[in-house]
């Protein structure tokens, strides 16, 4: 038996992406967002709320960051998304957490985060629902403790963790459990 709950936007995983970008000052600014995600092979789309000080920052320099957080960031990730920009300026700083400009883009790199998109705004587009950001990917950063034997990402030393909505808590996603394209095989009949 299933239980009825209405129209809310619970889904999971949500992905916790880390959007960084520079303020006026140069200074850094980081923001957690869940609405986001990959939009094509190169792109990314970011609904986000007009008034956050990220959206002020990616108005002015068409550049940022999105970062995949792990555990080890757990704390400093979602003070990112508790505290904002416009009243706390100096958040990054306070986190203790460090950072260095992209060489691709006009924003920074966290050090601390393992995975990092690279990204230049292509548009800003106001929705009825609020504003897309789109991006082009330009270049991705990976540490290398989190790529295999191979020199390839392995996702699960990232040790990420993902949002869930419908109770506010954060979750480490876990093992591989089955091969893309592949696992579904046995109900091909040949």
């Amino acid at each position: 038996m299933k239980k009825e709950f209405g129209a809310y936007p619970w889904l999971y995983p949500m992905p916790t992406l880390m959007i960084s970008t520079y303020n006026e000052d140069d200074s850094v600014d980081v923001m957690m967002m869940a609405w986001g995600g990959i939009c094509d092979t190169d792109k990314v789309a970011l609904n986000l709320e007009a008034e956050h000080k990220t959206v002020e920052n990616l108005r002015k320099r068409k550049a940022f960051t999105i970062a995949v957080p792990g555990v080890d960031t757990l704390k400093e990730s979602d003070y990112f998304g508790i505290v904002s920009g416009n009243d706390v300026p100096d958040k990054f700083a306070i986190s203790g957490l460090h950072a260095y400009k992209s060489s691709k883009v006009d924003a920074p790199i966290v050090e601390e985060y393992k995975l990092t998109l690279e990204c230049e705004v292509m548009e800003m587009q106001e929705q009825p629902y609020g504003l897309r950001v789109l991006g082009k990917i330009v270049s991705i950063q990976a540490d290398e403790e989190i790529l295999d034997e191979k020199g390839k990402i392995d996702v699960t030393k990232i040790h990420a963790f993902a949002f869930d909505q419908m109770r506010n808590g954060y979750y480490e996603l876990g093992p591989k459990v089955g091969q893309a394209w592949e696992s579904g095989r046995v109900f091909i009949k040949k």
